[in-house]
């Protein structure tokens, strides 16, 4: 191969390396900040409209992490895996719901029944009609409904 052939070859190779790993880094460039609008709607999507699956990837992602808060206990007080039920995923999101609507000052009695009856029905998902699983759920639910405003 010619020199100059390979000169252009080595420069090519260069150029797309360069551009590749421009695009690698920018592609982990943190999004812009959401406008308060914004960000209750997301907030809201995230919480009502993701399956639970989905809210699992984007949790993992953890988007707007200046701004929303991903943090979770699991599920407080009680057992992760009750009688072998992984709960965790829903506390995660009911953790999720709490903590940011308390963030955002939209925290009260009708916000808090809402998040606590998605809690119920994430669970009632995990437990995919089995009997003695919603029973579980049930317990669970009404420990958020009695305790989990204190």
């Amino acid at each position: 191969m010619p020199t100059s052939t390979l000169r252009r070859f080595a420069r090519g190779a260069v150029t797309s390396i360069a551009a590749t790993a421009a695009l690698v880094a920018g592609a982990g460039v943190a999004a812009a900040d959401l406008n308060p609008t914004q960000l209750r709607s997301t907030t809201d999507s995230y919480l009502f409209s993701q399956s639970l699956n989905t809210f699992q990837s984007t949790r993992a992602a953890r988007p707007y992490a200046n701004q929303l808060d991903w943090s979770s206990d699991g599920c407080s007080n009680s057992p992760d895996n009750p009688f072998g039920f992984n709960f965790v995923k829903a506390c995660y999101r009911h953790d999720f719901g709490y903590r940011n609507y308390k963030k955002q000052a939209r925290f009260n009695e009708t916000t808090r029944l809402q998040i606590d009856n998605n809690f119920k029905s994430d669970l009632y998902t995990i437990c995919a009609g089995n009997w003695s699983c919603n029973r579980t759920a049930d317990v669970y639910y009404a420990a958020v409904r009695q305790f989990g405003n204190s």
